[in-house]
């Protein structure tokens, strides 16, 4: 007779096939079983036809990988543990010693860092673009340059670049484009067909999305993916991204799966409430510049209409504020203490807004001619009423800038 404990392990039943819910099934698995040792050596991990490991996938990295291809317009996709170990898993995969990486300089702080450190002690060049200049970055392209990074909009500071100009000029000179998507997210543009109608389609050969932000919206999963069209390009990160041992939570990927459906609902939700918020700070003589691609003003508002306007629209939920100089940064610390809706925390997408002050000068090769010079304040608006947010936002003003 066979023991308890040991009937419970090996339990005969099989639930029933046919169930079907709105939300996928969560598996959790690092064993995945098979029937027999030959077809245990027949399974192929690198294709989604079978089953081998929980590391190269269950029902659930499926359906999320499958469903973000859908949302970005890709072929192929890999999930990481965070939108920069998404971006660590490109360059791991297409550079090696010798090679040089070209960065814009108002990219996302991390990617910089990833180049300065690991990259610079493996024998990886990089150099820093201006991304409102094209010219810049052809001039800067050699033999040696192996990766371009594109960023729409830049980090931070929001200039929109003319991402299709910048892709061209990758494309001529042979080399590979990654772009990171986060803010775009698969809604304001179409990263694998810049421009509609063109045939062929111009399109990045990258994209790279921290998932941490819209797909998730809740401020509560760290999650990266990298999505390509090209089979080959696809097969090296995937070949990477094993041996790295990249992978994530059956958890974290049901919380994004479930997140999915609403995000371009809440996508508009944070831009409509944002642009609101950038318009009435305009007014506000504290405030020097507002910066955010859909103000006229803003620094590459002509490229985001064209991209983004004419094509899918949106304009995420992010904008900053400079703040004239006759205020110290103590003040300007003082302004961000004294909100009370807008929480003082990094990243940005879920339901709470949030506010950060930068050093902007510790974070760019030069202060940039297009952006007024003080203390530049970054606001990622959540899902509160703006009508709230804007009292909030006054009422700092009148405590701490005065």
């Amino acid at each position: 007779m066979v023991h308890l404990t040991t009937e419970l392990i090996h339990h005969g039943y099989v639930p029933p096939a046919g169930f079907e819910a709105p939300q996928q099934g969560v598996f959790k698995a690092s064993t995945v079983f098979f029937p027999s040792v030959a077809a245990m050596r027949s399974r192929e991990w690198k294709d989604k036809t079978a089953y081998t490991y929980g590391l190269h996938g269950t029902p659930t990295t499926y359906a999320l990988e499958e469903r973000l291809c859908t949302l970005e317009g890709g072929a192929q996709c890999v999930l990481a543990p965070s939108g920069l170990a998404a971006i660590a898993n490109v360059a791991l995969s297409l550079l090696k010693s010798g090679d040089e990486v070209l960065i814009p300089d108002n990219a996302y702080g991390p990617n910089k860092a990833l180049a300065e450190g690991e990259l610079k002690g493996w024998g990886i060049t990089h150099q820093y673009y201006d991304p409102m200049d094209p010219l810049d970055l052809e001039a800067q392209i050699s033999s040696r340059t192996r990766l371009v990074w594109v960023e729409a909009a830049g980090s931070v500071t929001l200039e929109f670049p003319d991402l299709a100009a910048l892709v061209r000029i990758c494309k001529k000179r042979g080399v590979t484009v990654a772009l990171d998507n986060t803010w775009g997210a698969g809604l304001a543009f179409k990263p694998f067909d810049l421009v509609p109608g063109e045939v062929p389609a111009l399109a990045v050969d990258i994209s790279a999305h921290a998932l941490t932000k819209y797909p998730s919206g809740g401020g509560d999963v760290l999650m990266g993916s990298v999505i390509t069209r090209d089979a080959g390009l696809h097969m090296r990160l995937k070949l990477t991204h094993m041996r790295l041992g990249l992978g994530v939570g059956a958890n974290d990927a049901e919380a994004v799966l479930r997140a999915l459906p609403s995000m371009a609902l809440r996508y508009r939700a944070h831009d409509e409430a944002t642009r609101q918020l950038a318009q009435w700070c305009q007014a506000q003589p504290q405030f020097l510049q507002v910066l955010h691609p859909a103000l006229q003003d803003s620094p590459g508002h002509a490229h985001w209409k064209t991209l983004c306007v004419n094509g899918t629209g949106g304009a995420a939920g992010l904008f900053s504020v400079v703040i004239d100089p006759r205020y110290t940064p103590d003040q300007c610390d003082a302004f961000c203490d004294a909100l009370r809706l807008f929480r003082i925390g990094y990243s940005w997408g879920g339901p709470v807004s949030l506010v950060v002050p930068y050093d902007l000068a510790s974070m760019r090769s030069s202060w940039p001619s297009h952006l007024a010079h003080g203390t530049l304040v970054r606001f990622a608006v959540g899902l509160e009423a703006a009508a709230d947010l804007q009292a909030d936002l006054a009422n700092a003003l009148s405590v701490a800038l005065i």
